[in-house]
C-alpha cells in the first residue's frame, strides 16, 4: 500500500469548531488547555489560538506514566511536563492527536490527577482510530479512520500539519 495523507487541516478546524461548541454546551467560563506531547502540542497551540484564550497553555509529557514503559523502555525524546497554573478544580481541555487505544489518554489523567484534582475533563483529538482498548473516548474529535493493525498514523508538525496513513516498519 502506498502512503495516503489526510486533510489534516480541514480535520483541524473541526476540531476547532466542535471544541467552541462544547465548551458553550457545557457553559465552561475558563477552559484550560493541555496538549500532550508532541502531535497533542502542536494541535494544542492552533487551539489555543483558534479559542484565543488569554492563559498560557499547559504541556504534558506522559513518557513515565505509559504503561508500557518497562517493556519498550524510555522514549529517548522525554521532555517536562509544563503546567503553568494549577490543575485542581478547573475545567481542562486535553489534547491529543491520536485516540487509539486509550492507553495514551489514561496516562495523561494520571499525571493530570498528580497536579491535582480537576472539575472536569475534555478530551479532543485529531483523529480517532477506534480500536480502543480501555473504556475511553474522545468529547470532540476532528475526524473518524478504521485502519488495519499493519498500518499507523503518522502526524507531523507544526507547520504544516500533516497526516499520513503507512504500513509499519517490520
Amino acid at each position: 500500500m502506498n502512503n495516503k495523507q489526510l486533510d489534516a487541516e480541514h480535520l483541524l478546524m473541526k476540531l476547532c469548531q466542535g471544541t467552541q461548541q462544547h465548551i458553550e454546551a457545557r457553559q465552561i467560563r475558563d477552559p484550560y488547555l493541555i496538549g500532550i506531547h508532541t502531535g497533542g502540542v502542536w494541535l494544542a497551540e492552533r487551539l489555543h489560538q483558534y479559542l484565543e484564550l488569554k492563559e498560557d497553555m499547559g504541556v504534558l509529557d506522559i513518557s513515565f506514566y505509559r504503561d508500557d514503559f518497562t517493556r519498550n523502555g524510555l522514549n529517548p525524546k522525554v521532555g517536562v511536563s509544563k503546567l503553568p497554573t494549577t490543575t485542581e478544580g478547573r475545567d481542562i481541555i486535553l489534547v491529543d492527536d491520536v485516540l487509539l487505544s486509550g492507553r495514551t489518554a489514561r496516562a495523561a489523567l494520571n499525571e493530570l490527577f498528580d497536579f491535582g484534582r480537576p472539575a472536569s475533563v475534555t478530551l479532543v483529538t485529531l483523529l480517532d482510530l477506534q480500536r480502543k482498548e480501555l473504556p475511553i473516548h474522545a468529547d470532540v474529535v476532528g475526524g473518524t479512520l478504521s485502519i488495519s493493525p499493519d498500518q499507523r498514523v503518522d502526524l507531523t508538525g507544526p507547520s504544516p500539519l500533516t497526516l499520513t496513513i503507512r504500513q509499519k516498519s517490520q
